[in-house]
Formats: structure tokens, C-alpha cells, sequence
């Protein structure tokens, strides 16, 4: 047998003969001897140095225990269907798999990945990226539900003669159609926030990235949005300057510049813009910075304007020396920009030499005092008549058109205020609690001013509106009205007689009120009388003459005899409300009512408007952002008739001459009458010049304890000095 151990080596191609004693003998057995492996030769190839790891992976994995080939007997079976598709994918993954320490590399080398595997990393990252841009893109929804400073508004109120007279609401801001803003105010803003506009895709990626860079090194984010962006900022999201804000705000920018258009998109971002001032939207800042609406800006208001965008704190002009300098340079960049863009001619750029001086303040900011009780009154009409809600009308956007007259309510309230203040010098005691009502009603129902108050915000009612204190004798041309209209009943059940202005009563004091079957009792078992004022008696009376005279005896029986359910229904139909109505008890007659200013105004005026009545109204029309809304306006209705409202006016025109001869001789067709209480709570004059109703009450109150009137102690003045008349004569323009 060959290769003892003394013996030649054999080479590697030659045969091993070994006989074998179980054999034949002359049989033997071939073996064929492999040659060796030969060692790696240093500074082999990649690709050998690669093969040769991965031959020592299998030679370590073949050492594997017995669990480990069982659990890959498992994953076999669990995986088994994946393997065609693994065996064409493993060349590929096991090139890119990294082998560290790498072979063949000595160093810092050894650690580097190769190129292979840098591009896969790179691809793979993308790839992810790609798919999570895809996802959430696609799992971003735009919110239905605008937040609130995006879709409130601000009320603005009018005078009768079309200028502004006040304006409500946390928010101000009037949305105005695309079609209404200028094309030069749009590319204005266009120049100064995002010329590219209606190029882009809705997003910024050089601005997102300036952003985000931003708020990780210093905490905050930059601009950089386009217009898109803003628009969603101000009407989905918040202002918190977040990473997370910042990635939302793109995605629904994306989507929304796919379902918008971006007329549509500007018109939101204009309509929702701040702009300082309290103003909203471009509108509310053409009316704050130049008291004028949109639609008349020319290109060089619209640039100041659109250099606010940046920062109102910083470039309204107004608010300092520094800030003038920043919106002067604002305002020429953005004009040399619009001309950059072919949006202004270089000719009419030349012709914005001088920066438009905005307004020193808005004249839209605040409300008076005063004032405070004609929007209290437009509001509360308003929403009855447009038939808003509460919340509809607090989202705003309504322009109301009232139907004060601002001459007029500064003549009342001058007059008022005036008359306050002399009541404070002569008696402070008695006026701290003394309070003032005053309305002036139209014959067709508009009321034109009312003094409510001194101050609405602090005494939070109003004196023109309340029903607290009694008309007194104030109320007997209603009485009147009701005799002349529907006669007397002398006989219980039997016909009515006709009453006319000539028809005869007692007017002594301390005369029994009767009915059908004798003197009228009350519930103490007292027979109840009828007193004039001062006690004093005038004898056969007529009812013309007793109403001129203010003798209140016989529109006492007067009442009874024409039936004080009938008293009360004319009443009603004349203008009065029936919550305020008092007992259906004689006294009914002498003005046991509570009217209010207003209301009382009304009554009159229905006699002005020859017996027809119309409700009192204070607002003429109404529009939500130029759009009109349907109002429901009051139509008159027959109170009276005609010949009895006449008669009815004729009496107060003669109380009228009768109190007032010297003011009744430099002004014809002057109706009105004094009005007293029993108790001396209060003291009224009503009366019309020109077909405008006016009353005016004086009462006193100490609201710190009750509602309940005190007497007035002088405050109204005297019979030859009334304070009412004296504000009813400054109100009218007779005095």
C-alpha cells in the first residue's frame, strides 16, 4: 500500500491502488484524491474576498444547535411560498448586505459602507419618504369646520343718511367678493406675499424648509408661506408656530390647491387677513387706514395697505416715527415690484411719488355711549324682523341701515345731558336717582332718535324703552279716542250713544264715577271719586276743552261710560303694549299704564297718521356683505278713524296753545299735552310738530333698592317751568 510513511507523496492526479482482503484477488479499488485548496492569494479581489466571508458564514452556521434548525424548519414552512421570490431577490440583498469589519479594507476603511450600498440607503430613504408624504397626504383631511375669528365678522350700523354710525362684534371684518376688490389691490398683496401665486402648487418647499430649520435652532418658524399656506393658517389652523402646525398646514394646502381655485383661495386669504386696527379682511382696512371701501383704493393705498400684511405692530405708519420709515420703504418695494411683474405700468408708478398718509385712527373702533341704545334697539329689531338667530347674527357680517337720525338724537341728547347737569347743581341729592326717557317716533312708525341713558354699560337698560313709571293724565286723549269712536253705554246692554268733542261732563274735583246702576265701589267698600290736579274744579265741562285744560274728572267717567275694555283695546290698537296696560279699574283712565317713551311716542303718532297705526321700527334694511336680507317691514293698521284722530289732534293742538301760546304763535300745526301722576312719580310731555311724535318722561328711581318710583321732589320743575316740555320743545326744534 503506497504513501507510508517513508514513501514519495503521491500528486494529486495520480490512483491509490489498495487491496482489500474481503476483495478477490485480482479485483482492486480506485480512489480518487482531490487536490487541496489553495490559499487565498494576498491582495485577492472583491469578489473573492466576499465569497470567502461568506463561505466562513456557512461554516459558522453549519455549527448551529439543534433549536436553531428547528426554528428555520419552521420559518421554512411559514415563508415557504416567499422563497421564489427570495432566491431572485437574494443575489441583489446579499450584495447590499453590509459585512463589518469589511474584508479586505485595513483602517478606518474597514467601517465605510461600500457605494452599493450608500445609493441603496439613499433609495431606500426616498422610498420610505416617498410613502410617508403618500400617506399622509392621503390621510389628511381639510377640516369642515372653520375656526371662529375666520368666520366672524363685525356688525356695522348706519344712520338714516347712510353714514356709519357704530359697529359690534369681537372681530371686525366684512367679506367682499372677488369681484370687488380691485385688480390692483389684489396684485398688490400678490407682489408683496406671493407673486407666483397662481403658479404654484399651493405650497412653498424653499420656504418649509427655511421654516423648519427655523423652529429647531432658534425656536420659532419664518415666513416663507404662499398665499395657500396663510389662507389655511388663518382659517383651519392655529397660530402656534409648531413643526407638527407647520407640516398639517402644507398637507391641507396641497389638497386644498387641488379642490379650490385660486381666485377662490385669494378672495379667502384677503377676506380673512389681520391688517391691524381690529380690522379683518381688506375691506374692514380700506374703511380703518382710509375711511373708504375697497373697491375705491388705487394701487398706491393698496400697497401701504398690503405692506400690513408683514406686521401691522411694525408698518402701521401711525404708530411711530419707525414704523412710518419701514411702510414708506415697504410700500415703494411693493410698487417696483407690481411693476417687475407687468402688473403696473412704469408711467403710473411714476405717479405714486408721495406715500398715502392713512388716517390717524379707525372710525369704526368704538361705540358711544349713546349710541350703545340705538344698537341695542337696531339689534333687537333686526333680528326679529330678518328673522336671524342669536348665533347668525353674532357670526356678523350684517350691514344695518337704522332709521335714527343723528341731527336729531344729538339735539335730544344735548338737551338731556344739559338737563342733568343743572339738576346735579341745584339738587344732587334728589337728581342722583333721577332718570330720562325720550323717543321720537315718525307718523309711518320710524323711530328717529331716543335718549336711553348716560351711560348703557354701566346702568344696563333702557330709559326710552322701560315700562316702569305711569303715564298719568298723559293717557286721556286715548280715552277721548275711544269715546269719540265707539260712543258711551248709559244703560247696561242698551245701544251706545254718540259722544262728540262738544259733549258736556262735570269736570269738578271729588265727583263719583258712576256706572249703569249707580256709584262705583271699590274693594274697601269705598265709593271711588275722580280728582283733578290741585283739586280744582271747573264746573260743565266739554271734552275738547277738558282735554285742553287737563281737567281729568270727566275722562274718568268718561272711561266707565265708554267701557274701559273698550279704553284699553284702543289703547293697544293706538300703539300701546298690553303687558304694560294697567287694571281694568277706573283709574285705567288717569294713566295707571306704564308706557314706555317709545311706545307712547307711537300712540301719538297714530293719531298724526290719521288713525292709522304702524309699529315703531329703527331699522329700514338690511344686507350680510352686500347681499340684501328679507326684512320683515310693518304695515299700518287702523286704530281710529280718521275724524276721530283729528278731533283727537285738534284737542292736543288746542292743550297745546293753551300751555305754550307764544311757542304755539311761532309754529302752527303743533300738537301736545302735559302729563301728571297722582303721586308725583313722574312727569311727561308728548306731543308731534311735523308728523314726528315725541315723549319725554321724567322719573325717579333708586335702582340700588328697587324699581319702585319715588316722588320727583321739583326735579321735573313746575307747571310754568316743566322740564319735560323744555326737553320735548329742544328735541322738536320749537324751543
Amino acid at each position: 500500500m503506497g504513501g507510508g510513511r517513508g514513501e514519495k507523496p503521491l500528486n494529486a492526479d495520480e490512483t491509490l491502488h489498495l487491496r482489500v482482503d474481503a476483495l478477490r484477488a485480482d479485483e482492486t479499488m480506485q480512489l480518487r484524491v482531490p487536490p487541496p485548496p489553495e490559499p487565498p492569494a494576498r491582495g485577492g479581489g472583491r469578489a473573492e474576498r466576499r465569497r470567502g466571508a461568506r463561505s466562513a458564514g456557512r461554516e459558522r452556521a453549519a455549527a448551529g444547535t439543534g433549536a436553531a434548525a428547528t426554528v428555520a424548519a419552521v420559518a421554512g414552512r411559514v415563508f415557504g411560498p416567499l422563497a421564489p421570490y427570495w432566491r431572485r431577490a437574494a443575489p441583489y440583498a446579499r450584495r447590499l448586505k453590509p459585512v463589518y469589519p469589511r474584508p479586505g479594507r485595513t483602517g478606518w476603511r474597514r467601517w465605510i459602507p461600500s457605494w452599493r450600498q450608500w445609493i441603496g440607503a439613499v433609495l431606500t430613504s426616498f422610498g420610505l419618504l416617498t410613502a410617508f408624504l403618500v400617506t399622509a397626504y392621503a390621510m389628511t383631511d381639510i377640516p369642515s369646520n372653520l375656526n371662529s375669528y375666520a368666520t366672524q365678522q363685525d356688525n356695522v350700523f348706519f344712520w338714516s343718511d347712510g353714514t356709519p354710525m357704530a359697529r359690534t362684534g369681537w372681530v371686525q371684518r366684512q367679506a367682499m367678493p372677488l369681484k370687488d376688490i380691485p385688480q390692483d389691490v389684489r396684485w398688490a398683496v400678490l407682489a408683496a406675499e406671493n407673486e407666483s401665486f397662481y403658479s404654484d402648487p399651493g405650497i412653498s418647499a424653499k420656504g418649509i424648509t427655511r421654516a423648519v430649520f427655523r423652529t429647531l435652532g432658534q425656536g420659532d418658524t419664518e415666513g416663507g408661506s404662499t398665499i395657500t399656506q396663510q389662507y389655511v393658517k388663518n382659517v383651519y389652523l392655529s397660530q402656534n408656530q409648531t413643526i407638527s402646525r407647520k407640516f398639517t398646514e402644507a398637507m391641507i394646502s396641497l389638497k386644498l390647491d387641488n379642490k379650490m381655485s385660486k381666485d377662490e383661495i385669494l378672495e379667502g386669504y384677503l377676506n380673512t387677513s389681520w391688517f391691524g386696527r381690529g380690522s379683518y379682511g381688506i375691506q374692514r382696512a380700506a374703511q380703518a387706514y382710509y375711511g373708504k371701501d375697497v373697491g375705491k383704493l388705487n394701487a398706491s393705498e393698496a400697497a401701504m395697505l398690503a405692506g400690513l400684511l408683514k406686521g401691522a405692530g411694525l408698518y402701521d405708519p401711525t404708530l411711530s416715527k419707525a414704523n412710518h420709515t419701514r411702510a414708506v420703504e415697504r410700500w415703494s418695494w411693493i410698487l417696483d415690484r407690481m411693476v417687475t411683474i407687468g402688473k403696473l405700468s412704469p408711467r403710473e408708478r411714476a405717479t405714486y411719488k408721495t406715500f398715502p398718509e392713512p388716517l390717524k385712527s379707525n372710525p369704526l373702533y368704538n361705540t358711544g355711549a349713546q349710541s350703545d341704545y340705538l344698537v341695542e334697539l337696531a339689534s333687537q329689531y333686526a333680528k326679529k324682523a330678518g328673522h336671524l338667530t342669536d348665533k347668525q347674527f353674532d357670526l356678523g357680517g350684517y350691514q344695518i341701515y337704522t332709521t335714527f337720525d343723528r341731527k336729531r338724537e344729538k339735539a335730544l341728547t344735548d338737551a338731556v345731558t344739559k338737563a342733568r347737569k343743572e339738576a346735579k347743581q341745584d339738587d344732587p341729592a334728589t337728581a342722583k336717582d333721577g332718570h330720562y326717557g325720550a323717543a321720537s317716533v315718525t307718523a309711518d312708525g320710524q323711530i328717529l332718535a331716543v335718549y336711553g341713558g348716560p351711560d348703557h354699560r354701566k346702568q344696563g337698560f333702557n330709559e326710552s324703552n322701560a315700562t316702569t313709571v305711569p303715564a298719568g293724565t298723559a293717557f286721556t286723549p286715548f280715552v277721548y279716542a275711544a269715546g269719540l269712536e265707539h260712543g258711551v253705554h248709559k244703560t247696561r246692554g242698551g245701544p251706545a250713544t254718540a259722544v262728540t268733542p262738544d259733549s258736556v261732563y262735570d269736570g269738578d274735583d271729588g265727583v263719583p264715577v258712576t256706572t249703569p246702576e249707580g256709584p262705583y265701589w271699590d274693594r274697601s267698600g269705598k265709593k271711588v271719586l275722580a280728582h283733578n290736579e290741585g283739586g280744582k274744579s271747573y264746573g260743565q265741562i266739554t271734552l275738547r276743552e277738558a282735554l285742553a285744560k287737563s281737567v281729568s274728572t270727566p275722562f274718568m267717567q268718561l272711561g266707565m261710560d265708554a267701557g274701559l275694555d273698550t279704553v284699553r283695546q284702543t289703547a293697544e290698537a293706538s300703539g300701546l303694549l298690553s303687558s304694560s296696560m294697567g287694571p281694568q279699574v277706573p283709574a285705567l283712565s288717569l294713566g295707571s299704564s306704564t308706557p314706555s317713551a317709545i311706545r307712547m311716542a307711537s300712540g301719538y303718532a297714530t293719531f298724526a297718521a290719521e288713525g292709522k297705526h304702524t309699529e315703531p321700527y329703527s331699522v329700514r334694511r338690511i344686507t350680510r356683505n352686500g347681499s340684501p336680507v328679507p326684512l320683515a317691514t310693518p304695515h299700518p293698521k287702523r286704530a281710529v278713524g280718521a275724524q276721530v284722530a283729528d278731533e283727537v289732534t285738534e284737542a292736543l293742538t288746542d292743550s297745546f296753545r293753551t300751555a305754550h301760546p307764544e311757542a304755539a304763535a311761532a309754529r302752527s300745526g303743533v300738537s301736545g299735552k302735559a302729563g301728571t301722576t297722582d303721586k308725583d312719580t313722574a312727569a311727561w310731555y308728548v306731543g308731534t310738530a311735523d308728523s314726528v311724535s315725541t315723549a319725554i318722561v321724567v322719573y325717579r328711581i333708586d335702582l340700588t333698592k328697587s324699581l319702585e318710583p319715588l316722588p320727583l321732589k321739583g326735579l321735573a320743575g313746575t307747571s310754568a317751568n316743566s322740564v319735560p316740555y323744555a326737553l320735548w320743545s329742544a328735541a322738536t326744534g320749537i324751543g
